[in-house]
């Protein structure tokens, strides 16, 4: 039985990415298309990060907090390593003081 499930599987992921090659086989021309698929990978890695960082810390209002921090630090264009240690540093000491 796992190895229909896994044949499924098999066979939805390659249809998933198999469907699109052959339906569209002409350069996308429409800007308003364009512009979705641009920017579909970014809202699917956002609606998969986001509910994840409020459930990975003990409490919410150190989610919050690190959040907070993180956005913070990042709209002052601090790199990636820098954004996750305040956020990272940040839900630390807060834990520690709701705890």
């Amino acid at each position: 039985m796992i190895y229909l499930y896994i044949l499924v599987m098999a066979l939805v992921t390659y249809l998933i990415r198999m469907i699109p090659l052959t339906v569209f086989r002409k350069k996308i021309t429409s800007p308003f298309i364009c512009s979705f698929l641009y920017y579909v990978p970014y809202a699917c890695l956002t609606a998969m990060t986001v509910p994840a960082v409020f459930y990975a810390t003990g409490s919410l209002p150190s989610a919050v907090a690190g959040v907070a921090v993180a956005v913070i630090l990042a709209c002052c264009r601090r790199n990636l390593v820098t954004v996750a240690a305040g956020a990272c540093l940040t839900v630390f000491i807060v834990e520690q003081f709701l705890t």
